[in-house]
Parts: structure tokens; sequence; C-alpha cells
């Protein structure tokens, strides 16, 4: 199956919901290849970046997935170029 190389952008502005987006996280981890977490306190908001190597179906359900969650949004940008 083909897969894709793509960046999740992920915002959490409730931190009620981390837990679920742990748990989601965790459900596709044989795809993630790394994850960086940057909290802001200031703004009471934190920025989670996560590089994934997946169909590209996979990415978007995820990527929906966390969207759905309360307070916590998120975007992807993939790899130009050659597919795997």
């Amino acid at each position: 199956m083909e897969t894709r190389v793509a960046l999740i952008g992920i915002m959490v502005e409730e931190h009620e919901a981390v837990e679920q987006l742990n748990t989601l996280l965790s459900q596709y981890g044989k795809f993630i290849i790394g994850r960086m977490g940057i909290p802001y306190p200031q703004k009471e908001v934190s920025l989670i970046s996560i590089a994934i190597d997946a169909p590209a179906d996979e990415i978007s359900a995820l990527s929906g997935k966390i969207g759905r969650l309360k307070g916590i949004s998120a975007k992807v940008i993939y790899q130009k170029g050659k597919q795997a």
C-alpha cells in the first residue's frame, strides 16, 4: 500500500481533551515517525506536531478524528513529490 509523509499540526485549547487525543495517537502509533509538543501557558494553548508516514486515507481519518475533539484543531501538510 502506498504511503505519504505528512505533518499534522495540532492546537490544543481545552486540556480536558488531551486524554482522548493521546488515545487516538496511540491507535495510529504504528504510522507515527515522531511527535513534538510545546506548551504555551501565556496563551493557554499547547502546540503539537506529528510526523507521520501512512496511507493518505489513514492520515485523513486521524486528522478528522482529532479535529472533532472539543477544543482541539488540526491541519495536515503533505510531502510534495514522490509517494512511497
